[in-house]
């Protein structure tokens, strides 16, 4: 009995042994499938889709309003002085103040003249007076003359009754007291005439003196720049201050800045038709044509992109001096189809637009596609280990494929070279 029971308790350990032995295997088994996934690729993955091809030419520019009233510096020689201006975003009404230049060298102009003509004005008055202080006299004079005359001629009447030479005498007096008179009637048709020149070439002087008081004084009223209609207010740059060697953007004008003769200072735009304005490279340019379409992205407007439309290309290249070393390079417009009241011009927007359409194509990343041994090659994810294909590029857009074989929709392709990255590859 004693032999019994020891053969039992023997053989219940040596099954304890082995139930814990194949846990144990079991334990490794799992370890090796953790172990195992634990070492599969770590590249990531995107998915091989079929869609619509589309590559776009992306821009860089600032919003504008299409149409727009332009507030310039006034046509005066010389530069001004701003004294006042309103900000950017001021919302006028027609006729308010947006720029004000200093105009006291033109007030003491305005005075000065005002002056001049003052003193023409009393000029004429004391030529005028003098003249009828002369024609009174000389008509005094006629009025003496005549008398004289009348006198002879009575004297002359009598002569019957006087002796010869006394009857002589007063017909010499009264061809004398005729001669006078005649003289006195030249003498004051001169002085009237050659008072009417005199007083003529006063007026004429005169004015000369209004006209240098009207236009000094519309030179006062210039330097007060109204708003021609309602709208908003965008200041412009002041290119004369801009650092032309280090490539910064020139400064809005300010209060205290100089402005030339017929400089920019203002726009009030129109903001029911407004543009994103830019420019492209030329290897861009063979590609866009008027009436592609776009999307814009405002940056100050961050929670929308905007419907738009290719307006106008230039045809000719031109100088670009906004950056430094100055490139020639294309003016483009893209006109932007939805209105939004928070679109101000001056604002900083991107965009793409859509230079090419294909239908149906197979799609993949372009950081999937990788240049291996003189050809191209995509890595798809097959269980857990990548699979090396080679595969043809039909298009290349910005940031998609058209892949024309090699690939097929649902594959996962690999963004890294997973040779590089740790996964393997067969």
């Amino acid at each position: 009995m004693k032999t019994t029971g020891l053969i039992q308790k023997f053989r219940g350990e040596r099954r304890l042994l082995m139930i814990s032995a194949g846990g144990l295997v079991l334990l490794l088994g799992a370890a090796g499938v953790a172990w195992h996934h634990t070492g599969a690729p770590t590249a990531p993955t995107a998915d091989v889709v079929r869609g619509e091809f589309v590559d776009f030419v992306e821009i860089r520019g600032d919003i504008k309003a299409v149409h727009s009233v332009q507030l310039v510096a006034p046509p005066i020689g010389g530069d001004l002085q701003i004294v006042k201006l309103v900000p950017t975003g001021t919302i006028v009404k027609k006729g308010d103040i947006v720029a004000q230049f200093d105009t006291s060298n033109f007030d003491r102009s305005l005075e000065q003249k005002q002056s001049e003509l003052k003193s023409a004005q009393a000029d004429i008055e004391h030529m005028r007076a003098e003249a009828r202080l002369s024609q009174e006299q000389q008509a005094t004079d006629v009025l003496q003359a005549r008398f004289d005359v009348d006198r002879a001629r009575l004297d002359v009447s009598k002569q019957e009754i006087l002796s010869k030479i006394d009857g002589a005498e007063t017909r010499l007096k009264l061809t004398d007291s005729e001669q006078k008179l005649k003289e006195m009637h030249q003498k004051s048709d001169s002085t009237k005439k050659s008072g009417a020149a005199d007083v003529e070439r006063k007026k004429q002087k005169q004015e000369k003196s209004r006209f240098d008081v009207e236009r000094a004084r519309n030179q006062v009223e210039v330097l007060t720049v109204r708003a021609p209609a309602d709208g908003m207010v965008t200041i412009m740059p002041n290119f004369r201050v801009r650092n032309w060697a280090t490539g910064t953007v020139a400064p809005d004008f300010k209060e205290g800045d100089r402005a030339w003769s017929g400089a920019l200072i203002a726009e009030l735009p129109d903001l029911s038709a407004v543009r994103a304005s830019a420019r492209v490279e030329e290897t861009d340019r063979g590609r866009l044509k008027a009436g592609q379409d776009a999307m814009v992205r405002i940056d100050a407007i961050a929670d929308k992109e905007f419907k738009a439309r290719v307006a106008e290309i230039s045809p000719l290249a031109k100088v670009d001096y906004s950056v430094w070393p100055f490139t020639k390079n294309f003016s483009i417009e893209v006109e932007i189809l939805e209105p939004d009241s928070r679109i101000r011009p001056g604002m900083s927007a991107s965009g793409r637009i859509a230079v090419e359409r294909v239908a149906g194509s197979i799609l993949a990343p372009v950081e999937s596609v990788f240049e291996k041994n003189g050809g191209l090659v995509a890595y798809v994810l097959t269980g857990s280990k990548f699979e090396e294909r080679t595969v043809r590029v039909a298009r290349r857009g910005r940031t998609q494929l058209l892949i024309s074989s090699g690939l097929k929709p649902g594959d996962k392709v690999a963004l890294k070279d997973p040779t590089e990255t740790g996964g393997s590859a067969r």
